[in-house]
Order: structure tokens, then C-alpha cells, then sequence
């Protein structure tokens, strides 16, 4: 499924997908929460102070942006890996964004934030091609 969008889904029990990467093989299987609503992405990962290394969470949005798809770190116990899509599903920018920063922003326009266990971050590359089913 290259596309995303679903039904809403209720912000406390999003659908969770497969993240895969067509550009290069994950160590392991990657599993993501799907959050599209307001109310998630709003969340998102704050008062979370651990995440598994095969789980994530996948911040969706309806277009591309960059004030939009700019993330903070506050409440968030632990650093993260974030990687950044366009529309395209490919990857624009990633970091490892640091538990408390303030501020964290993609170089270019985004549509989609992927948050998963720093430790999975260099499984990811400017220019990957991802799908999500």
C-alpha cells in the first residue's frame, strides 16, 4: 500500500502497519502505529520513555509542509530516530532527535514523520523509497 489513508482512527488505538523499505533491507521486521488524526500526531510519543526497536509511530499528514511536519522533543523520555517522506514516500531527511529539544524540522517539505528506536536510524537513507501496508 503506497498510499496513506485510512478510516480516522481512535487517537488511543491507531491501526499499526508494516514500514517497509524498498531501497534497502531493515535488520528486522518494523512495525508502526498509523496516526492521522489531530488528536495522535498531537501525542505522538510525549510521557513515552521507551520505544521497542521493531515499533514506531508514523505522523501523517495531508500535504507536505515543513512547519507541519516540524516535531518537539518535550515530554519524551528517550531519543528517537525520525525520518521525514514527501508525498512520494521517499525519504527526505532524518535525524536522531534528542529527548527534550525544542524544535526539529526536515530540510525539505514533508508529509510524513517516522519515529522509531535510534538505534534503527542508519537503516534509513536520503533518497530510500518506503511503503507501508
Amino acid at each position: 500500500m503506497n498510499r496513506i489513508h485510512s478510516p480516522a482512527v481512535e487517537p488511543s488505538n491507531p491501526m499499526k502497519i508494516n514500514v517497509l523499505n524498498h531501497t534497502r533491507s531493515l535488520e528486522k521486521p518494523l512495525r508502526a502505529k498509523n496516526c492521522e488524526t489531530f488528536f495522535c500526531r498531537l501525542k505522538g510519543l510525549m510521557f513515552t520513555n521507551q520505544i521497542d526497536p521493531g515499533e514506531g509511530l508514523l505522523l501523517v499528514h495531508k500535504k507536505e509542509s515543513l512547519s507541519n511536519a516540524a516535531i518537539h522533543m518535550f515530554f519524551v523520555g528517550m531519543d528517537l530516530g525520525v525520518i521525514w517522506l514527501n508525498a512520494e514516500l521517499i525519504v527526505v531527511d532524518r535525524v536522531r532527535a534528542k529527548s527534550w529539544a525544542p524544535y526539529y524540522s526536515p530540510q525539505t517539505p514533508a508529509r510524513l514523520i517516522l519515529e522509531i528506536h535510534p538505534e534503527r536510524l542508519a537503516e534509513f537513507q536520503l533518497g530510500d523509497r518506503l511503503s507501508f501496508e
